[in-house]
């Protein structure tokens, strides 16, 4: 009996996301520096059996439709690219909230296409597999080596990875889906690049302020469809020790940086108590998984 192969995949976090401009195709150009929490999926293959995939965990009957999920459109891009491609059963944990702007699928298709690569012995630096995860989606290449970074474009040119401190962190989602394509419908861009590319501090402090001035710029549009996504900023930017707060990519989580791990605890458990709804997760961000 075949061993099974098992990935994890980390929540994606936008720490600032700048929208430079539109491009003549509708789509946008952007700039952001992400990072990976600790909260993650787990992604396990048995290979050799016929490509399928089935999920469990606290977010699957969210997750839609089995045969739309990214794990399965992961595995049919790289198929493209490597003909002989030796595929098999996926089993997907989905502890990340769908649809949350935290990039759960889209690092659930990257974990596929990890253990895809050593199922078939392929370096992880194949073009293939770069070429299979942006054919998947545009989150999905800078969740393929999930290392701090900055990715630009539509998400196809990433950095080499950045070294960012380990933060204690609260992540908050209020418990309502916001599609990223609805959200990017609020802005208003003329086509053509706005703003250039800004370099990423590494001193702490500096650090902090460079979140700060970027912020992330479908905040505006994404409150002003779920406006239940301003009120979770202002509980988090009041919490104790909160050192920063903000929405990670279209959102509807936000994600808040402290400036330790008892504070990050005790502001989740307030929350938690206060708002019975919302879903929320104390841990980290800004360390390798």
């Amino acid at each position: 009996m075949t061993s099974s192969l098992t990935e994890s995949a980390p929540a994606k976090i936008n720490l600032t996301l700048r929208v430079l401009g539109r491009r003549a195709d509708g789509y946008h150009e952007l700039e952001s520096l992400v990072a990976f929490a600790d909260l993650a999926d787990t992604v396990d293959l048995r290979p050799g059996a016929a490509l399928a995939l089935d999920v469990s965990g606290p977010f699957a009957a969210a997750s839609g439709s089995v045969a739309g999920n990214l794990v399965l459109k992961a595995a049919t891009a790289l198929r493209r690219h490597v003909p002989d491609l030796a595929t098999g059963h996926f089993h997907l944990e989905k502890r990340i909230p769908v649809a949350g702007g935290i990039g759960g699928g889209s690092a659930d298709a990257a974990a596929a296409l990890r253990l895809l690569a050593r199922a078939n012995d392929l370096p992880l630096a194949d073009p293939r597999l770069a070429a299979a995860a942006l054919a998947t989606g545009a989150d999905v290449p800078v969740c393929l080596d999930p290392r701090p970074r900055v990715m630009r474009g539509i998400g196809e040119e990433l950095t080499p990875p950045v070294e960012l401190p380990r933060f204690a962190a609260v992540l908050v989602n209020p418990g309502v889906a916001l599609l990223t394509r609805d959200v990017f419908a609020g802005l208003s861009l003329p086509p053509g690049k706005t703003n250039e590319p800004s370099a990423v501090p590494h001193e702490p402090a500096a650090l902090l302020d460079y979140l700060k001035a970027q912020g992330n710029d479908l905040a505006a549009p994404a409150i002003a469809r779920a406006p239940v996504v301003a009120e979770l900023l202002d509980a988090l930017r009041q919490a104790r020790g909160v050192r920063f707060a903000a929405m990670s990519g279209s959102g509807p989580t936000c994600f808040a940086l402290f400036a330790s791990e008892p504070e990050a605890a005790a502001a989740a458990q307030n929350l938690q108590s206060a708002r019975k709804g919302w879903w929320v997760h104390a841990g980290h961000i800004g360390a390798q998984p």
